[in-house]
């Protein structure tokens, strides 16, 4: 295996997931405010599932998002 070519590979996937991920959120949260689902002080719950069906791997990852 190359492993630089598999460190820059990994990083590109994990940008994208990250950029796209941030732009999806910031745009929900938005239409949210907008429309008056949310007042703008709220913690918001978020999971992100990370599977490679592949290798057998999935993994979950919880966290909390705070609006205030």
């Amino acid at each position: 295996m190359d492993e630089d070519k598999f460190n820059l590979e990994l990083r590109k996937f994990l940008k994208k997931v990250g950029v796209t991920s941030q732009r999806e959120i910031e745009n929900a949260v938005r239409e949210a405010l907008s429309t008056g689902k949310l007042s703008g002080n709220e913690s918001l719950r978020a999971t992100v599932r990370l599977d490679l069906p592949g290798l057998g791997l999935s993994h979950v990852i919880d966290g909390e998002i705070a609006l205030d």
